[in-house]
């Protein structure tokens, strides 16, 4: 709401009277939300954002621009900014039908021009963004970026932020492979499994993790090991031997969390996953 006052001067020989002063309000009609489809970031993944733009006036809205900070934020003497529009990704919707994919002029901020809301109706603008390098890790991380819809003959831009937060849990992945890639009937191999941990907490045994696999060849194991410590039957893992079925014992594999150094110049955070390796020999 924005309120305003204006006065009257009356001027007649030589004399100026001043009426009194009347002030008045001027309605905000349109009003704006914005949501993200998640309440948690990681590093290197997208976040898909959701502005709707409500009109509740009799007279329709055009040329209206939308305007996105993806989160910049003071460091320093210079500007970060923790997201990156994913070029493409902007929808644009007028009472949830699909319309022509509307103009992005500016990337950082993100601009996007030509939306129109209908008189007593919506417009929904949907786009993604993902997070890099710049976005806090440390503290209580949190990004928060606001969006503004001016133009169109709006008397002030209509705003809306939304915060999200780091990713809290150990955010796990894991890759196979086999040594050698040729081996002969009744030959020994190593199968190694790489697991990696994303996230800024430790996979402790309290997580239960477990890793299950089915050996085509059947191996013969005459060997697991974990971190380079070998690995006890039934007490660490479990194997089939007419099956290939394989598997850890829940809490047995545990993953350190990862680190991150800020770079004091550029406040680019470097991040290195934690890694636990296992490793199973045998012969086929």
């Amino acid at each position: 709401m924005a309120l305003f006052t204006n006065q009257a001067t009356l001027t007649y020989n030589d004399n100026v009277i001043n009426s009194n002063i009347v002030t008045g309000e001027i309605v905000q009609v349109l009003t704006v939300t914005k949501n993200a489809l998640s309440n948690t970031y990681e590093r290197d993944k997208a976040i898909t954002y959701i502005i709707n733009i409500v009109n509740s006036s009799d007279t329709e809205f055009t040329g209206l621009t939308v305007t996105d900070n993806l989160g910049a934020y003071a460091f320093n003497t210079t500007t970060l900014v923790p997201l990156t529009y994913v070029a493409g990704s902007v929808r644009y919707f007028i009472k949830g039908d699909l319309q022509q994919q509307p103009t992005v002029t500016a990337s950082s901020p993100l601009t996007i021009t030509g939306i129109t809301v209908p008189a007593n109706g919506n417009a929904t603008v949907v786009y993604s963004a993902t997070v890099n390098e710049f976005a806090p890790l440390d503290g209580e991380a949190r990004i928060t970026n606001t969006v503004s819809v001016n133009g169109g003959g709006l008397s002030s831009p209509v705003t809306a932020e939304e915060t999200v937060t780091l990713e809290a849990g150990p955010l796990l992945s894991i890759t196979k492979a086999v040594c050698p890639l040729s081996v002969p009937e009744n030959g020994s191999l190593t199968y190694t499994f790489v697991i990696r941990n994303n996230g800024f907490t430790e996979a402790t045994a309290a997580d239960n993790l477990v890793i299950r696999d089915t050996f085509d060849p059947i191996l013969n194991i005459t060997g697991v090991t974990l971190g380079g410590t070998a690995l006890t039957p039934t007490t660490d893992y479990t194997y089939n031997a007419e099956t290939g079925e394989f598997a850890t014992v829940a809490g047995a594999v545990t993953v350190p969390a990862a680190t991150y150094v800020r770079d004091a110049v550029t406040g680019a955070y470097n991040v290195t996953p934690g890694a636990t390796v296992l490793t199973v020999t045998g012969t086929i």
